[in-house]
């Protein structure tokens, strides 16, 4: 029996996170042509989809020990694309093109198409700002909503707009703000709770909270077009309630040194993580 050399399987396995990666792009892409074709509901799925892909990857590579520079790279540039230009031109299409904002007013023809560009701008400098200074916080937190949960938004709206059958036109102006608070909150410096946050796995009351988690599961199952809109808000205002309590106990919380022992410094995170 032959035996590869150990480099060769450590290579073929780096293989694995990457092909997650690039299937999380394909669906972006295959969201892109499913828009730009007036296929709005199919798009948002892909979206969807290409978010679960996306998860993967970065799980994938800390379960392997395949964590790299490259897979880093490679996956904000895909994320770019799947989380930043294939949510923009769904929101185009479906709400904020000048035809459907001139009801709104003539004057804010092309109001959609700027936003459409700063959700997408606002998305690029969160994904830079993540690679630069990853290693410097905590990774129990994000710093700004994360691009996918920005994309996932947008996809969500759409779904419950179709929820029950043919849709009537959406409102522009709705999801116009919409757009514009979700390219904010990427840039903004509340903090998010990660799924990698440790204090998510302590619980006195383990079964208790399982029981929720599989009700909650049950329902979004059930009444999946209906359900991600209103825990897409949910974690939306999160956000500001986890920032202030950060907040809080760090003005509670005593000067470094005054009870013995170095000042605490955040973990570094993982070389490929969600962003």
């Amino acid at each position: 029996m032959h035996f590869k050399p150990r480099a060769t399987r450590r290579r073929s396995i780096y293989i694995l996170p990457n092909i997650f990666t690039t299937l999380s792009l394909f669906f972006g892409f295959y969201s892109i042509m499913g828009s730009v074709n007036g296929r709005f509901a199919q798009a948002s799925w892909l979206i969807m989809i290409s978010a679960l892909c996306d998860g993967l990857d970065g799980t994938v590579a800390r379960m392997t020990r395949t964590t790299s520079q490259f897979g880093v790279e490679y996956d904000s540039l895909c994320d770019l694309v799947a989380f930043g230009v294939a949510p923009a031109i769904l929101a185009f299409f479906w709400a904020l093109t000048p035809e459907q904002l001139a009801s709104f007013s003539p004057y804010h023809q092309k109001l959609g198409i700027a936003a459409a560009f700063i959700f997408l701008a606002c998305g690029a400098l969160r994904l830079a700002r993540f690679n630069i200074f990853s290693g410097a916080r905590d990774p129990g937190f994000f710093q700004g909503l994360p691009i996918p949960g920005g994309a996932m938004m947008v996809a969500a709206a759409v779904l419950w707009h179709h929820r029950a059958g043919p849709p009537i036109a959406p409102y522009g102006p709705a999801i116009l703000g919409l757009v514009l608070a979700l390219a904010f909150l990427m840039v903004s410096s509340i903090d998010y709770v990660s799924h990698k946050n440790r204090a998510l796995f302590r619980n006195n009351k383990p079964f208790e909270t399982l029981v929720s988690v599989v009700l909650i599961l049950g329902l979004v199952i059930v009444k999946i077009k209906s359900a991600l809109l209103p825990l897409g808000f949910a974690y939306l205002l999160s956000g500001p309630i986890v920032t202030a309590a950060r907040a809080g106990r760090r003005r509670a919380r005593p000067p470094a040194g005054e009870e013995g022992g170095p000042p605490r410094k955040d973990e570094a995170g993982p070389a490929k993580a969600d962003h």
